[in-house]
C-alpha cells in the first residue's frame, strides 16, 4: 500500500484483495471494515471518499484486513451481528446468528402469540443451547413479560455473550439463563413448557471440512457438528421434548435440508407426537420443523 491513500482508493485496492484471498463479499466487507475503523455508517463512506486516512486509521484498517484475508468471519471482527434488526454482540464462543434462523422466531411467535390470546394458565417457553442468545432475546422483545423465558447452554463463555445481549437489549428481567447440557441445566421440579425451541448442531461430522473457513475455523465446532449424520443432539431432543412440553405443546428447531426425510420417519414412530410440519426459509428450503405433542 502506498504511503497516502482517499478512502476510495484504499477501498478499491483492499477489495481486490480479499477478493483474491477468496471471500465472497470482498466489497461489502471492505466498506463495513472501513465504516469500523472511521467510526461511521457505511452509508456515510460515500460522502468520504476523497478524504485521507491518517496513519493510526491506515494501520487500524491494514490489521482488521488482514484478519478478513485470513478468512476470520466478519462478525467475529466487528464484534457484532444483526438478527431480527437487533444488534447483537457475538465472539468465536458463539455461532454467529444466521438470516434463516429467523425462520423459527417466526413459527414460534405464531404459536405463543395464539397462546397468549387464548390461554389463562401461565405460559413459559425455554431455549436449549442458546449461544449468542439471538432467538430467545428476539422472542422476549416482541412478547416481553407475558411468556416465562428461559434459555440454557454448556458454555458458560457462550451465557456471558447471551447475558450480555440481554441487557444490552432490555430483556434480562425476563430471560432466565442456566448452564449445563440441555434440560438437565433446569431446577428440579421445573414445569413444562408451552413451546420449546432450538438451533441444534446439525452438521454431519464428515462434512463439516467441506465447510467455508470462516465457518470450520473459527465458529465454536460444538454448535456445529452434529455426529455422523447430523442428528445425534436431534435424535435426544425429539425423544426428551414430549416430557417436558404441555399437552399440545410445540417444538421447533432448526434442521439441515436434506433431513426432513429422516426426521419424518423417526417423527412417525413417536406415537407422542400429533403432528408435525415444515416452514420454509427465504431460500426456498425447508429449515423449521414444528412439532406438537398430542392433546391428553
Amino acid at each position: 500500500m502506498k504511503p497516502s491513500w482517499t478512502l476510495l482508493e484504499l477501498i478499491r485496492e483492499a477489495s481486490a484483495y480479499l477478493a483474491k484471498k477468496g471471500v465472497s463479499s470482498p466489497r461489502l466487507d471492505t466498506e463495513l471494515l472501513m465504516a469500523c475503523v472511521l467510526g461511521c455508517s457505511r452509508v456515510e463512506l460515500y460522502l468520504r471518499f476523497d478524504q485521507p486516512l491518517t496513519k493510526e486509521e491506515l494501520d487500524r484498517f491494514r490489521e482488521l484486513l488482514r484478519r478478513r484475508a485470513r478468512r476470520e468471519p466478519l462478525a467475529y471482527i466487528l464484534g457484532a451481528k444483526e438478527f431480527w434488526s437487533l444488534s447483537l454482540r457475538v465472539n468465536p464462543s458463539v455461532l454467529i446468528p444466521r438470516p434463516e434462523t429467523e425462520t423459527l422466531v417466526e413459527v414460534a411467535l405464531e404459536e405463543l402469540k395464539e397462546a397468549v390470546r387464548k390461554e389463562s394458565l401461565p405460559i413459559s417457553a425455554l431455549e436449549l443451547g442458546t449461544g449468542s442468545g439471538a432467538i430467545v432475546i428476539a422472542l422476549a422483545r416482541e412478547l416481553g413479560a407475558s411468556v416465562s423465558w428461559w434459555a440454557t447452554d454448556i458454555s458458560r463463555e457462550a451465557l456471558e455473550v447471551a447475558r450480555w445481549n440481554a441487557r444490552e437489549l432490555g430483556v434480562q428481567g425476563w430471560i432466565r439463563f442456566l448452564e449445563g447440557d440441555m434440560w438437565e441445566a433446569l431446577e428440579p421440579g421445573q414445569g413444562r413448557f408451552r413451546l420449546v425451541i432450538s438451533n441444534p448442531p446439525y452438521v454431519p461430522t464428515a462434512l463439516i471440512q467441506q465447510l467455508e473457513p470462516e465457518i470450520r475455523c473459527y465458529e465454536p465446532a460444538l454448535a456445529l457438528d452434529g455426529g455422523h449424520d447430523g442428528l445425534a443432539l436431534i435424535r435426544r431432543i425429539i425423544e426428551q421434548a414430549p416430557c417436558r412440553l404441555v399437552p399440545g405443546g410445540m417444538l421447533v428447531m432448526e434442521v439441515g435440508e436434506a433431513q426432513s426425510e429422516l426426521l419424518d420417519e423417526i417423527l412417525g414412530k413417536d406415537s407422542r407426537w400429533g403432528k408435525w410440519g415444515w416452514r420454509q426459509d427465504l431460500g426456498g428450503r425447508s429449515r423449521a420443523l414444528w412439532a406438537v405433542t398430542r392433546e391428553v
